[in-house]
């Protein structure tokens, strides 16, 4: 398994702001790599509120893994976000 290098909060608001800005997704921007390098930090709240509903799996995810490992890890992200202010 890949291990990412980047914290979760980072790659969640880049893949935000990616969407917003990439012509691949719903911008207009056809090279949005220098675009989303400067922006994520804006995208950042965003990707934390989405790590906060994270923290209850549903019922497949439930079904399939370990829910305390999971919390553990949601709860990690979330402690290095408050740490690390991008």
């Amino acid at each position: 398994m890949d291990i990412a290098t980047t914290g979760a909060i980072e790659r969640i608001a880049r893949v935000l702001a990616g969407r917003r800005l990439s012509d691949n997704a719903d911008g207009d921007n056809p090279h949005a790599a220098d675009a989303v390098d400067a922006a994520w930090r804006s995208y950042r709240d965003d990707a934390i509120a989405i790590l906060k509903t994270l923290r209850e799996p549903d019922v497949e995810m439930e079904r399939v893994g370990d829910v305390a490992v999971w919390l553990r890890m949601i709860q990690a992200a979330l402690d290095q976000a408050e740490t690390d202010p991008g």
